[in-house]
């Protein structure tokens, strides 16, 4: 299969913009007839095939091809027999996510943007680092959980993503670094656009696809979820079987201060969220992590720092600090360098792990929180 080709043009500011030209890739778009083979998922494949006098195997086959092999047609699947292969194609189509901008920081950082068959877009950011290639990926178009310090929510929410979207964007990625020859894809973080455990079922079947032998096969211990805390959903995945490391975005010392930055606090409190944290299962040497964001004047001060560490006494967990990441029309204020050290040196002298978290991507708009569904512009 020819690889993804792309063209780079030059565009405004610091970023590159990707336009599409590999013609032998299908992408969404209104016009589409047959149903999309990658919607059943890496466990509704093989069913959905039995039905059309296909072997339960043949599910496998066409995972790999897809998500392995980065095949595009059904008649670049070799090891398929040609009447078999053709008779796939008069059933299904093998649709993709559709790149149409890319954006590269100073630092490394790559956001792409990707149009959905409703003409909606997501985000999902690559992140270099000397021993990761992380991505970033979306959930949803927008989110519900209005979080203030956030711009996503700020936008308020339009859609789910469907279970192949989510993991479209780890594919289609893939795609770009094999053709670049460059570093494969070494972890996965549910930190984009959207409250993943708020489209709980449609990340499951991403997970599924992600990690998968016959899928992405990415280890679970390599793939993040980060939640703004629902509860019962949290206790559900522990459940699940699941075992992708959980992140937890705390950004307040107590209810009061979380109820005024985070409105799923009211639903659901602190009280509730750290005894479902609690609950999760975790295996030897793996924790929590719980994402701080610092916000002058309001979540920052060096009381704040004892009662977050009074707050998470008892969990195994590490806090990541997060500087605030302004965008336009933000409320809030980024801390100033000695203020986020003295929060720092209070929780490590109280024993935690607690870095203060690079941004990277800022002079894009790829940093934590502020990601948000944009085509023109």
């Amino acid at each position: 299969m020819r690889a993804l080709q792309t063209h780079i043009r030059s565009g405004q500011g610091s970023g590159l913009h990707l336009e599409n030209k590999d013609a032998n890739v299908p992408r969404m778009g209104p016009a589409s007839i047959l149903p999309n083979i990658k919607s059943p998922g890496a466990e509704g494949l093989a069913p959905l095939l039995m039905e059309h006098g296909f072997p339960r195997y043949r599910a496998g086959q066409i995972l790999q091809w897809i998500y392995q092999h980065h095949a595009a047609r059904f008649d670049e699947m070799t090891n398929i027999a040609k009447p078999d292969r053709a008779r796939l194609a008069s059933l299904f189509s093998i649709l993709s996510l559709d790149p149409i901008r890319v954006e590269r920081s100073t630092d490394g950082t790559r956001k792409f943007l990707f149009r959905l068959e409703d003409d909606h877009a997501v985000e999902s950011v690559l992140i270099p680092d000397e021993e990761r290639m992380t991505l970033c990926i979306s959930s949803q178009v927008g989110c519900r959980q209005a979080c203030r310090f956030c711009l996503t929510g700020s936008s308020g929410f339009l859609r789910d993503l469907h279970g192949w979207e989510i993991a479209d964007q780890v594919l289609q990625i893939a795609r770009v670094l094999r053709k670049e020859g460059d570093r494969t894809i070494t972890n996965i973080v549910l930190m984009g656009m959207g409250e993943p455990l708020d489209n709980y079922d449609e990340v499951i079947a991403a997970l599924k696809i992600i990690t998968a032998a016959d899928g992405l096969g990415l280890s679970p211990r390599r793939i993040t979820l980060s939640t703004a805390g629902l509860a019962p959903q949290i206790v559900q995945l522990g459940a699940s079987g699941n075992r992708v490391n959980l992140a937890i975005s705390l950004n307040a010392p107590n209810d009061a201060v979380r109820d005024r930055i985070m409105p799923v606090n009211r639903r659901h409190p602190l009280k509730e969220l750290l005894a479902a944290c609690k609950k999760y299962p975790l295996d030897p040497r793996r924790r929590i992590t719980f994402e701080y964001v610092l916000l002058k004047g309001v979540n920052d001060s060096e009381d704040d720092a004892v009662a977050v560490a009074r707050l998470l006494k008892g969990i195994r967990c590490k806090i990541n600090l997060i500087p605030f990441n302004p965008f336009p029309g933000a409320p809030f204020e980024r801390p100033d360098d000695s203020t986020v050290r003295r929060f720092q040196n209070i929780l490590l002298d109280r024993h935690y792990t607690a870095p203060v978290r690079e941004s990277r991507g800022r002079d894009i708009s790829a940093a934590c929180g502020q990601l948000r569904e944009r085509i023109s512009g």
